[in-house]
């Protein structure tokens, strides 16, 4: 059942559909598994106070995260309930500060937060390394909402690669295998969701990073459309290729929190300036009828595990369910100055190495370039000029915009006749965690360490909104994902289909990691 609950600290104005019904658990360690909407209702209307979801919250992360390894930079315990207690206090003076108000939260090991440690999982904290003195703007958001900032959740070195290691904090492993990976660069965040440590959490995705961690992890992430949410500094007119945006268990969750970090600044020029409210007003009325494309490995030019193909082809039956028809399309559309697959790859490779590159480059202006692990030095020599014929030229970056222009118009051409375009979030299942990344695919060598995840490099291309919805199990148990490409900057129209794809699967509230059930 549904009911309307407004509250200050919620962005805009008017309300939100929140979940009614939430009643107090005899065990208190029951509140972990209450979606993120029942626990802002349990805190606001007093069910259980703060500090009892600290508690709850804190105790789950002591008996799992050592066998994950998902949350780095805890604070102390003593620190955090004493937090915790303040929102109490601040309730009891009728002060509300927002849907997440006393909720523990930890942020992507990217990005800063006021007093902890910002590592990259490359520079380890200590003396020498000074704290943020201030928030990223969207940590700022998720502040202001009411947040608790409980520490980080771990990234590989820098953000690179979709294998969470570095040398920092060490590997987070697979929720649902601890001999796997667990995707990345968000993978500590992916990790901490499913099992239930954090109610919500941030992550970033350049290529791929809010789809391949959550598809491995059976929950749902969101690559918002460029401006969605603004970054709020730094390079603000070329760098468009990574956005931030929300992992979490529902679609409700998702969008609450997508909303919630949403916005237009002027500090972000290219920010999008809509109302944020729109995104929770969730309903299935508007998918029947609609027409999905389904991509696949594009016609066999993706090499792609068998199982990765019939998990996610057999996912396919859930959008007709909904009353949707699926079409299959074999390969890339072609337009004048995109020639369909073979463009992808040397396209994908001049953009990434240019922007993942010049934000390399820093640690070698710091003499720190021997330290770097393969991922960055790849991407920093394919800017200078060691790989693939370099450095990349301004004519040369120019010419390759014109071939992701292209390739946007070919899409363009494609959503006037379908409402989405589907693939796999992956073309491998969760690999092992001691390997770095798969040396092949399906027989086929991979020509760097993200060459497996070519599959992801169109969404982000087109800076299109991609979501990302759990598509199911192969039979040794590991979960693989969709990612749903949609029309540009139609976020609302994604969350939508999370919410029916949700009612109609029951993939996150029913498959729960081995670890939950022990």
């Amino acid at each position: 059942m549904i009911g309307r609950v407004s509250g200050r600290g919620i962005p805009a104005t008017g309300s939100v559909d929140f979940p009614t019904g939430v009643t107090r658990p005899d065990d208190l360690s029951r509140i972990v598994f209450w979606d993120a909407a029942e626990l802002s209702v349990a805190i606001r209307s007093r069910l259980v106070s703060c500090v009892e979801v600290m508690d709850a919250y804190l105790d789950q992360i002591g008996k799992l995260n050592p066998k994950v390894n998902a949350i780095v930079s805890l604070r102390h315990r003593d620190e955090l309930i004493a937090l915790a207690r303040d929102k109490d206090s601040l309730l009891d003076q009728g002060t509300y500060e927002g849907w997440m108000h006393g909720f523990p939260y930890a942020v992507k090991d990217l990005a800063d937060v006021e007093g902890l440690p910002t590592t990259y999982g490359f520079v380890r904290p200590g003396p020498g390394l000074p704290y943020p003195a201030s928030d990223s703007l969207f940590v700022s958001r998720v502040r202001a909402a009411g947040a608790i900032f409980i520490g980080k959740t771990n990234v590989p070195e820098l953000g690179l690669g979709s294998q969470t290691y570095n040398n920092v904090f060490g590997t987070t492993y697979n929720a649902y295998d601890q001999t796997r990976t667990s995707g990345g660069s968000s993978g500590g965040a992916a990790v901490a969701v499913a099992l239930r440590m954090l109610p919500v959490a941030d992550g970033s995705d350049f290529m791929g990073s809010l789809r391949n961690p959550p598809g491995w992890n059976n929950v749902l992430g969101h690559r918002p459309s460029y401006g969605r949410v603004p970054s709020g500094g730094g390079e603000l007119g070329i760098d468009q290729g990574g956005v931030i945006g929300p992992i979490a268990r529902t679609a409700l969750d998702l969008a609450l929190l997508l909303r919630t970090m949403s916005g237009y600044t002027p500090a972000s020029p290219l920010s999008m300036t809509d109302d944020p409210e729109s995104l929770t007003n969730l309903t299935d009325r508007k998918i029947r009828g609609g027409k999905v494309a389904w991509l696949g490995d594009l016609g066999g030019y993706l090499p792609m595990e068998s199982d990765v193909l019939d998990v996610t082809t057999r996912a396919l039956q859930h959008f007709e369910r909904l009353g949707m028809t699926v079409t299959s399309l074999h390969g890339l559309p072609k337009t004048t100055g995109w020639n369909g697959n073979d463009d992808l790859w040397p396209t994908w490779l001049t953009y990434r190495h240019w922007l993942a590159g010049m934000n390399v480059k820093f640690a070698y202006d710091l003499g720190l370039g021997a330290a770097l692990k393969p991922e960055a030095v790849y991407e920093y020599e394919g800017l200078v000029g060691d790989v693939n014929g370099g450095p990349i030229s301004a004519v040369r970056v120019y010419q390759n915009s014109e071939k992701r222009s292209a390739l946007y118009e070919a899409f363009r051409a494609v959503f006037e006749t379908y409402d989405y375009v589907v693939l796999p979030t992956a073309q491998v299942m969760p690999f092992d965690a001691t390997i770095h990344w798969p040396s092949e695919v399906a027989g086929v060598p991979m020509s760097s360490y993200h060459r497996w995840m070519e599959i992801t490099t169109i969404g982000t291309l087109i800076n299109a909104p991609t979501l990302a919805i759990p598509a199911g199990f192969n039979a040794a148990g590991l979960p693989i994902g969709l990612q749903v490409i949609g029309r540009n900057h139609d976020d609302a129209s994604l969350l939508n289909l999370a919410h029916a794809w949700e009612k109609e699967t029951g993939f996150v509230s029913r498959d729960l990691p081995p670890l939950l059930n022990t």
